[in-house]
């Protein structure tokens, strides 16, 4: 469902190899879980069945990991069913943005997932206190109203064995930001209404594909991003559909969480990345990529089919005539016209490029799509030598917020 285009030149097979044995290493240990997801689904929506279906919408409580992949699933995919249920996503501490969702939400309607990995996370807590003050929830006599999503043995977990809520485990050997296929993200998009057995089954089937010896262009352009870092230090991602502007910022998570460490030579290493959305960004971005320092890499993603017949009118108006070479044409052939030019001129610019096409927005290739990032982190943070799977620099600040409230 994915088709993969490398627009620069570059080989070194040792370190294709090398970051391929790792990873092969970390799926046979067990020591990392999230190649494992897949085989979890069928259990997963099992589950899922026994929750009764007397609600109208999900309210999902969660920050960054627990959060950013159900999203950006739920947006991409949203149009292409005639109906799910909405799904409202409670993130942020900014208390005038959590007031107007409030005012979204029919307490009486919906159903709540809590969800914490640690089961400590200060916001997902803050704002689960919030809705149990702001609607009169008592917890044993309104238990239904919750699902918590966590690790085994979390303070949450906790929570829930006294109150009898139903409660789902995130495997302690899948972080957060790979976790999209665990309950995380699986169990509120079926109960919304999405086929998650079909995106699940397709990062499966990308999975056993890889480790097979049938992806090779991952460990191609990890070795690349790897050797080229010492320049390339930016990795731009040209999204050019609106509806990837959630998948964008789970990418920049995944990256730069994943990758921004210090290695075991005591180097920073990482790469930034950079979300961009086409055809917006052309007209905000481009201008540094062509003409700025050439310090970034760039993927492109165009959708092929985007499954919409909506064209621009044969008009021709007064003082616009320079504008007509599109009229009649689709929007669906603008906007990958406009990835193509913008590609090119990029390219033509010296710029390393490589291209991800999706045939068609649907659940296969979305599925194959955040397999491949999973994946393609996974190859570049083993060739860094670094540990992709934790998080040390985000301690510090949760420990001096803590400070902060000292009474």
């Amino acid at each position: 469902m994915l088709c993969f285009n490398i627009y620069f030149d570059y080989e070194n097979k040792n370190l294709e190899n090398y970051a391929f044995r790792k990873l092969t290493e970390e799926k046979s240990s067990g020591a990392v879980g999230y190649y494992h997801l897949p085989d979890q689904i069928f259990q997963l929506i099992n589950r899922a069945k026994e929750i009764p279906d007397d609600f109208e919408e999900i309210v999902v409580v969660g920050i960054g990991g627990s959060s950013l992949g159900t999203k950006a699933l739920y947006r991409l995919l949203k149009s292409h069913y005639n109906s799910v249920k909405k799904i409202v996503f409670l993130e942020n501490t900014d208390p005038i943005e959590l007031k107007n969702k409030f005012l979204e939400i029919n307490p009486e309607k919906s159903i709540f997932f809590i969800i914490s990995k640690s089961g400590t996370t200060i916001e997902t807590i803050s704002i689960f206190k919030t809705l149990i003050k702001e609607f009169g929830f008592d917890l044993l006599k309104d238990k239904d109203k919750f699902v918590f999503v966590t690790d085994p043995s979390s303070p949450l977990e906790n929570l829930a064995l006294k109150y009898k809520i139903r409660f789902f485990n995130i495997p302690k050997n899948v972080g957060g930001r790979f976790s999209v296929f665990s309950a995380v993200g699986v169990v509120p998009l079926y109960l919304a209404g999405f086929d998650v057995l079909k995106i699940v089954n397709s990062a499966g089937a990308f999975f056993d594909s890889f480790f097979s010896g049938n992806e090779g262009h991952i460990l191609k352009k990890a070795a690349f991003l790897y050797e080229r870092s010492r320049c390339y230090r930016m990795n731009v991602l040209f999204s050019y559909s609106s509806l990837l502007d959630e998948f964008n910022k789970w990418y920049v998570q995944l990256w730069g969480e994943s990758l921004g460490k210090i290695d075991k030579k005591g180097q920073r290493v990482g790469l930034t990345p950079i979300g961009l959305l086409g055809s917006i960004d052309q007209h905000s971005f481009l201008q540094l990529l062509i003409e700025g320092p050439k310090d970034k890499t760039v993927t492109f993603i165009k959708v092929k089919n985007f499954e919409n017949s909506l064209k621009i009118p044969d008009i021709s108006l007064p003082f616009l005539e320079k504008t007509d070479f599109v009229n009649g044409s689709s929007f669906n052939d603008l906007i990958n016209a406009q990835c193509d030019a913008t590609r090119e001129s990029v390219v033509r610019s010296g710029i390393d490029v490589d291209e991800i096409v999706l045939h068609k927005l649907n659940e296969e290739s979305v599925g194959e799509l955040f397999a491949y990032y999973e994946l393609l982190t996974s190859a570049v943070g083993a060739l860094f030598e670094v540990n992709t799977y934790n998080q040390p620099g985000v301690e510090l600040g949760k420990m001096i917020l803590k400070t902060k409230f000292k009474h």
